[in-house]
């Protein structure tokens, strides 16, 4: 999966008329991230590549497009939940849930969701999340400012907010703005 997602990142970077990415699941599932049992397995050598592999695909699926967006829609776990805070916004239906449940095991996410998450929600929940593997619910998730918004058809809602973006600005535009936040 991580192969295939890298080959339509590299596709979509080539995309000079991306203005906004729009990233989801399907099936009640926005991405229940790696199998931990593979994930415990490898040696310090593969850990490593996998990790860097993973915050190499991470960093490019953020610059893909000047604007990206996750819409999430049940389980966030785990890389999941890296993939959905690579990401520039991010709106959840209520039924979604968030965790990086690999602490429990003594794995900790090795694709930057250790520098992104005290970014987004502050040092004391990103250590709290981090060091107890709890999962989190929509509503606790936005009161944090894990997510954006909590809507009922987060894809419906997102795709119109990706259109009117589209309407209102040009994509150097977004660039610009984009390089501006950085």
């Amino acid at each position: 999966m991580m192969a295939e997602l890298t080959r339509i990142v590299a596709r979509l970077e080539q995309r000079e008329n991306l203005c906004v990415l729009i990233v989801t699941g399907a099936g009640g599932v926005f991405s229940a991230g790696a199998d931990l049992n593979e994930v415990a397995a490898l040696d310090t050598t593969t850990a490593y590549d996998f990790s860097r592999r993973g915050q190499k695909l991470l960093m490019d699926l953020g610059n893909a497009a000047p604007v990206t967006i996750a819409a999430i829609d049940g389980y966030c776990l785990g890389g999941g939940l890296d993939i959905a805070m690579s990401c520039d916004l991010r709106y959840a239906t209520p039924r979604s849930s968030f965790q990086h449940p690999g602490v429990r095991r003594g794995i900790i996410t090795g694709w930057g969701g250790t520098q992104r998450l005290p970014r987004l929600i502050g040092a004391d929940e990103a250590r709290r999340l981090l060091i107890t593997g709890d999962r989190i619910d929509a509503d606790e998730a936005f009161r944090i400012g894990l997510i954006n918004q909590i809507c009922d058809d987060a894809l419906g809602y997102v795709t119109q907010f990706a259109e009117s973006i589209v309407q209102r600005f040009s994509r150097e535009q977004l660039l610009n703005l984009r390089a501006a936040l950085a």
